[in-house]
């Protein structure tokens, strides 16, 4: 899997292990928090030092937040734990294998996101969730007009801004391939965008090698970036794209590509010492390859919760 990180200024992005055994506050201020252990460990993409935005864990589990304009959590609910949107993909990567256990413990643990304000740009966070695991399964998570919406299935495999998912599905319709008569549309909203990345993914060629399946979607999520170019305060999801992961659920491999490097570079889950936490400074200069040995003990990161 693939995604895309479009946004109007840099985000001082780096690479963060996060331990096993993590004990963990949801909502720093709220009286109702949802509390756990990390059971698994995970590297993510943490922007501002402050939130996880991308990343795997160690059983094989992707998760990755993208905008949604129209994203509302709906009004505080006191009798339901909350959890701070900058701590929701890493619940799900600190206490899940699979996308299953995912929506297994969305049911039992009843919590509520709520969001918060981006400290730069003073943009409420809204957002949407994607999970995928080696299986292949996937599912999308969104909250519209304060109620959740889930679309579980496989064949889900593409994820943009907005609209939201069922408008997507409805939009895509109109064009070759998907059962109308329009041509593909070129433009950099993102419902072309989400038409242009299914077209392409859906044809590529079967891959003979892993190397050659990264380049592969890589040459499909390159179609669907955003080149540099001025960005608009007031709409985000329409910016430029600053860098893009890529994971390889099945060998534990996570690959980081900045926008502005020519190199890319990767962590492999399976060599990662889940005992302590570690960072990787993104900035370096130099960087390129396997960066896994290069990861180095520092204190625990500080989710913004408020």
């Amino acid at each position: 899997m693939g995604r895309n990180m479009d946004w109007r200024e840099e985000m001082d992005t780096n690479l963060w292990v996060s331990p096993r055994g993590v004990q963990r506050v949801g909502h720093g201020a709220d009286a109702n928090p949802l509390t756990w252990t990390a059971g698994y460990g995970s590297v993510v993409a943490a922007v501002w030092d402050m939130a996880a935005s991308d990343g795997v864990n160690e059983a094989g589990l992707a998760a990755h937040l993208l905008w949604l304009a129209e994203s509302d959590y709906g009004e505080r609910d006191a009798s339901r734990p909350a959890l701070a949107v900058s701590l929701w993909a890493q619940l799900f990567l600190d206490t899940c294998a699979t996308v299953d256990e995912c929506l297994k413990l969305m049911e039992e643990k009843n919590f509520q996101i709520r969001s918060l304000i981006e400290p730069r740009s003073q943009l409420e966070a809204t957002v949407h969730l994607a999970l995928d695991d080696r299986s292949g399964d996937s599912a999308i998570i969104q909250y519209v007009d304060g109620s959740v919406h889930v679309y579980h299935d496989p064949t889900h495999t593409v994820m943009t801004n907005s609209p939201p998912f069922d408008e997507q599905l409805k939009l895509r319709q109109r064009y070759e391939g998907f059962g109308g008569t329009e041509p593909l549309p070129g433009t950099t909203e993102a419902a072309d965008r989400f038409v242009r990345a299914s077209y392409y993914l859906d044809r590529l060629p079967p891959a003979e090698t892993r190397p050659r399946a990264y380049a592969a979607l890589l040459s499909v999520m390159r179609n669907a970036a955003q080149p540099f170019g001025e960005p608009d305060p007031l709409r985000p999801n329409i910016s430029a794209t600053i860098w893009r992961t890529l994971a390889d659920l099945t060998e534990g491999v996570y690959l980081f590509e900045s926008s502005f490097s020519p190199n890319i570079v990767w962590t492999k889950v399976g060599e990662i010492d889940f005992t302590v936490w570690q960072k990787l400074d993104l900035s370096a200069e130099g960087l390129i390859g396997n960066v896994t040995s290069l990861l180095g003990e520092a204190e625990p990161m500080e989710f913004t919760t408020s």
